[in-house]
């Protein structure tokens, strides 16, 4: 999916001039390239750096997409998916790559970015999802339960993490919302009702000249819902789920993608990893295919991350029917992208680009 129109030759010497000044000195850049499958929201490219005689260093450059690449989101606050990235590095033990440098300037590169060390090892892959087919469907059963018993224990480790207000306030800024993520408390309110809030707003953006009403329902059953207790706030990582994780040996050596980090409740993190392993189940069994039915199960991943943290699951209905609202807002915001550019035609039916309209019809249908 088209993410940048940016010339790499054009950026070697870009990011070769910026690091100099950063370094103070001479930099060769080598080996500069975008990977073959880019994020959906921002620009990575991966280049190699070596000065002053020190070892090479590979790394990887997260760079803000520019206005005609029809952005995902409508903000990109990467000095907070920065600080948020050390914060889970340093002070929870979360294997998240070790932050380099920020640049909020878009004068260098023509979009503010930042620079992350580049990690070795094997992600399950999107497309064609790893439900489907590679090494994860092929793997012994009893791998593939390390793989998702070590998955649960990153988020009881960032979400047990002691985190201060100070420490989370970069999540708190009005630049940081609309949005997915990053977000906080705001106004008093709790992290749920924030988030549900940044939520709504994020809707309207994407979606307010050509309403979804399916998702609209949604909403609605959300507020029909609310819990009585939503729980104490936390920072949670956002987008968790296996296919931002890179593992080596069945175990997580990066933690990537922190765009949608948030203050609330534990359950967003949990409810977020099993729903969108259910969505690729889903998707393989429409196609006649058995996938991967007794992987990231409900019930045991719940009992991993209860065992884990001491931390019953809560409110899980809820949860799992929020992160079926969330991902129908952001994939119809890509599939109107894709339409944007040519790729893809508009169904009759708005409801037709939440791609899983019948899982969230049932939902909610109560």
């Amino acid at each position: 999916m088209r993410t940048s129109t940016r010339d790499l030759r054009a950026l070697h010497d870009r990011v070769a001039a910026w690091l100099s000044g950063r370094t103070g000195g001479p930099v060769e850049v080598s080996e500069l390239s975008r990977p073959s499958a880019n994020g959906m929201s921002s620009e990575t490219l991966f280049f190699t750096a070596s000065w002053a005689g020190r070892p090479p260093v590979r790394c990887v450059a997260r760079l803000a997409p520019a206005a005609e690449a029809v952005p995902v989101f409508p903000r990109y606050d990467l000095e907070a998916q920065f600080e948020v990235m050390r914060l889970a590095r340093e002070r929870a033990g979360v294997p998240a790559p070790r932050a380099l440098w920020l640049e909020p300037d878009p004068g260098a590169l023509g979009t503010p970015f930042f620079v992350m060390e580049r990690a070795d090892g094997d992600v399950p892959p999107d497309v064609m999802p790893y439900t489907f087919e590679g090494w994860l469907l092929d793997a012994p059963p009893e791998r593939r339960r390390e793989l998702q018993d070590a998955s649960v224990g990153l988020l009881a480790a960032l979400h047990d993490a002691p985190f201060t207000r100070d420490d989370l306030s970069v999540l708190s800024r009005p630049e940081s919302a609309p949005s997915p993520g990053p977000h906080g408390r705001a106004g008093g309110r709790d992290g749920l009702r924030a988030h549900v809030d940044a939520q709504r707003a994020y809707y309207a953006w994407a979606h307010g000249d050509h309403p979804i009403p399916l998702l609209e329902r949604a909403f609605d059953w959300l507020e029909a819902h609310w819990p009585d207790d939503p729980g104490p706030d936390v920072l949670t990582w956002g987008d968790a789920r296996i296919g931002n994780v890179m593992y080596r040996d069945f175990r997580p050596v990066a933690v990537l993608d922190w765009e949608m980090a948030a203050v609330g409740p534990r359950e967003l993190d949990l409810a977020w990893m099993i729903f969108l392993h259910r969505f690729f189940q889903d998707l393989t069994e429409a196609m006649g295919l058995p996938g991967l039915p007794d992987f990231m199960r409900r019930d045991d991943v719940c009992r991993t991350y209860r065992d884990l943290t001491g931390h019953p699951p809560a409110n899980m209905d809820f949860h799992l029917t929020y992160a079926a609202l969330r991902h129908g807002v952001i994939m119809a915001r890509v599939w109107r992208r894709r339409i944007h550019f040519g790729e893809q035609a508009m169904p009759d039916d708005p409801d037709d680009l939440v791609l899983h309209r019948t899982t969230l019809e049932r939902m909610i249908a109560d």
